[in-house]
């Protein structure tokens, strides 16, 4: 794929997940949520997760943010939905190490979706936070499901 389609990709489904962000909104019943902001660009977001036998019932976030915070939120719901902790722990550690340009293996990008669109942000590192908050969030929640003593 040549780099203008796929800039244009990447900005289509940027900005798509932003506008119409996927599972925004409040869980009505959960088991955990967190609240994480981001100083430098001013994001704040909360993650909330309903989790049953060690799977993601639920998922919804909500708060402000930029446009990539936004994106980045509603695509990492999207991909963790459903999915068991662990298999929830796997993406979120190889989005963020793909956020960071460690290398990946092909077959992993291809678990990463719409998410591995997100490299880009590594160009910019003041905007590595904004695309990386709502996946710490649910990391931590994660461990406190997990009963991983979450340090403050």
């Amino acid at each position: 794929m040549s780099l203008m389609k796929l800039n244009q990709l990447y900005r289509s489904v940027i900005l798509d997940h932003a506008n119409h962000p996927r599972n925004f909104g409040e869980l009505a019943t959960r088991t955990s949520d967190l609240v994480l902001r981001n100083p430098s660009c001013g994001d704040i977001i909360n993650v909330q997760i309903q989790v049953e036998a060690n799977q993601i019932r639920a998922i919804k976030f909500r708060g402000s943010g930029c446009t990539i915070s936004n994106a980045s939120a509603s695509i990492m719901t999207t991909m963790v939905k459903g999915k068991s902790l662990a298999a929830a722990r796997r993406i979120i550690n190889l989005f963020l190490d793909n956020i960071v340009n460690k290398e990946i293996k092909e077959d992993e990008q291809d678990q990463l979706g719409d998410a591995l669109l997100l490299s880009n942000v590594a160009k910019f590192p003041t905007r590595i936070r904004c695309a990386t908050l709502s996946w710490h969030a649910l990391a931590d929640l994660i461990d406190e499901q997990e009963g991983v003593k979450i340090n403050d």
